[in-house]
């Protein structure tokens, strides 16, 4: 596997990491337009930064993004700055979705990250086939319902 390094004035340099967000309450309320629209407001940041979103997708309750991220900027800061002006950019666009969220906040506090290496090309086709993976994984699923007293004491 070739890898491709990035250059700055006295570095050579290859990080990427594949990052996993929520809205508050795992509320599921990303569909349709508003879907389209935060893939866009993800993507502005990140060609501002230098940072580059090598793949994406944006489910109903969850964000998934490979991101590579020059050593300049700590992950932290590059996921604070997509998550304040994506929230605040949906606020000024969707002001429905105000009533649901309590101050300014659209995204739960923290967030995943782990660094890809080798693994590169099978992180890329989970988060590619992220909506599939959930509905095999709910199919697979014991229905708890019809069972709730069940293995508890």
């Amino acid at each position: 596997m070739v890898s491709q390094s990035n250059k700055l004035a006295h570095t050579k340099w290859e990080c990427k990491y594949h990052i996993v967000w929520i809205p508050k309450r795992r509320k599921k309320v990303m569909y349709e337009k508003l879907r389209l629209e935060i893939g866009r407001m993800l993507r502005k940041p990140c060609e501002y930064k230098g940072v580059d979103l090598l793949e994406g997708k944006v489910c109903a309750d969850h964000i998934h993004m490979m991101l590579s991220i020059p050593p300049k900027y700590s992950v932290s800061e590059v996921v604070g700055d997509l998550k304040g002006k994506s929230a605040i950019m949906v606020f000024e666009r969707h002001t429905a979705l105000r009533e649901n969220f309590r101050g300014h906040s659209f995204w739960a506090r923290g967030y995943y990250v782990n660094t890809v290496g080798f693994n590169e090309a099978d992180i890329r086709d989970y988060i590619r086939n992220q909506e599939e993976n959930e509905r095999l994984e709910e199919e697979e699923r014991p229905d708890e319902s019809s069972k709730p007293f069940e293995g508890h004491e």
